[in-house]
């Protein structure tokens, strides 16, 4: 799994790589969203690498995702007692394991794939370079670092 974050904001976005965000769903800055490992995201990551920031997404950057800022339909919390009630796990470790192995999807529990997260705590290095070139953009062995301060 994939999580991709939005750095960068719509000024001077090039209509190709706007619709691409928009086809992403991630349409502001600061909104992250999970994706599977195949082809076709990874195609449209290569078009938006330059206003997101993305990497591989570990179980428990997950369920810290899917616990502080997991949204229900009509922008209800996504809680325990809701988990426990409507699906058939536990806690947010056991959906997270479930989620990034295939077993289900966050559409299936009705879940919104957009996570909206906080500006980063003690800020960005900077958006005007890639993460190899000492900036944020672009793919990031570290994503779960800036999710945590993103949280």
């Amino acid at each position: 799994m994939f999580a991709i974050v939005r750095l960068r904001g719509e000024l001077n976005v090039r209509p190709g790589i706007k619709s691409t965000l928009a086809m992403l769903h991630i349409h502001r800055v600061n909104h992250c969203i999970v994706v599977k490992e195949d082809a076709h995201y990874q195609g449209m990551i290569q078009k938006v690498k330059d206003y997101v920031a993305w990497g591989k997404i570990d179980d428990d950057t997950l369920a810290l995702l899917l616990e502080k800022r997991g949204r229900l339909s009509a922008n209800r919390r996504l809680t325990e007692q809701f988990l426990k009630e409507n699906t058939s796990y536990g806690s947010f470790q056991e959906l997270a394991r479930a989620i990034t192995s295939g077993a289900t999807s966050l559409k299936d529990l009705e879940i919104k794939p957009i996570f909206r997260l906080h500006p980063a705590r003690k800020g960005l290095k900077t958006i005007k370079k890639t993460a190899q070139q000492g900036g944020d953009l672009g793919f990031r062995t570290d994503l779960a670092d800036l999710i945590k301060r993103m949280r």
